[in-house]
């Protein structure tokens, strides 16, 4: 485990603490949010053993941030990280269930996904997510991981259209190198989708991509989660120098490992 001195932000006058799940029932508060999110507001298909709670085989090999307001103490924000040395322990990340990431083997044991990224509604000002990425950004330093890869899921709730007008326009600019590129274990059907629409892009996959990330191929299909995923790997050596700045200042000395 680690230990991370609290940072604070203000949140429309709030205050937000970040830290690392220090213990079960924390983690499930963060499940529960998720549930809240994913189920609740998305209409995603979870297999759950508890009402309430969206928890999967990989918690108990992830970190854990969540983003609390001190004043209600209540969770508003969470993301969940597996390293490379935890993945191994449980036969791979996440992502291989959706993706096929032969090509990225060689750099799997400098390599951190994160996931399970969700926001309170009343939180989604910007401060709570900035939180979390500052603890990301300290976790692969204190570590010495040098690729975060995640997915960026786009919802599919027009059959796919604006997924695939998404990843048709990014993939100009931002598709990866052919040495990084992914092939999807369940593809959308990009050929059979109108790909011309111009659609918002989702904040958090604008947030990989102002932050220097590639994208690494096709979009796969997510029945349970009914989304377009599109699998994101940022380098740290690419990282935009402005947010470099940004969150390993915040960084500085707030992760101990144990």
């Amino acid at each position: 485990m680690l230990l991370q001195e609290l940072q604070e932000s203000q949140n429309a006058g709030k205050k937000l603490t970040l830290h690392f799940a220090r213990s079960m029932s924390e983690v499930v508060e963060a499940q529960k949010l998720r549930h809240r999110i994913f189920a609740e507001e998305m209409g995603a298909r979870l297999s759950t053993k508890e009402e309430g709670v969206d928890s999967d085989i990989f918690d108990p090999f992830c970190q854990h941030l969540l983003v609390r307001d001190e004043e209600t103490t209540e969770v508003v924000g969470t993301y969940r990280i597996l390293d490379s040395m935890q993945a191994k322990k449980i036969g791979g990340f996440y992502s291989d269930d959706e993706f096929d990431l032969t090509r990225l083997n060689h750099l799997r044991a400098d390599m951190v996904e994160v996931g399970r990224s969700c926001v309170h509604p009343d939180y989604r000002n910007g401060a709570t997510i900035t939180l979390l990425w500052s603890g990301i950004a300290q976790y692969m330093q204190a570590h010495h991981y040098q690729y975060l890869i995640g997915c960026a899921s786009i919802p599919m709730t027009d059959g796919g259209h604006v997924a695939a007008s998404i990843y048709n326009r990014i993939r100009q600019r931002y598709l990866s190198p052919p040495e990084y590129r992914v092939f999807p274990r369940c593809a959308l059907p990009l050929d059979a989708l109108n790909g011309n629409l111009d659609p918002t892009l989702p904040p958090l996959l604008k947030g990989y991509l102002r932050l220097g990330a590639y994208v690494c191929g096709e979009p796969a299909w997510d029945p349970d989660f009914n989304t377009a995923d599109l699998l994101m790997m940022l380098p740290l050596s690419k990282m935009s120098s402005r947010y470099e700045r940004h969150f390993m200042r915040k960084s500085s000395s707030a992760l101990i490992p144990a």
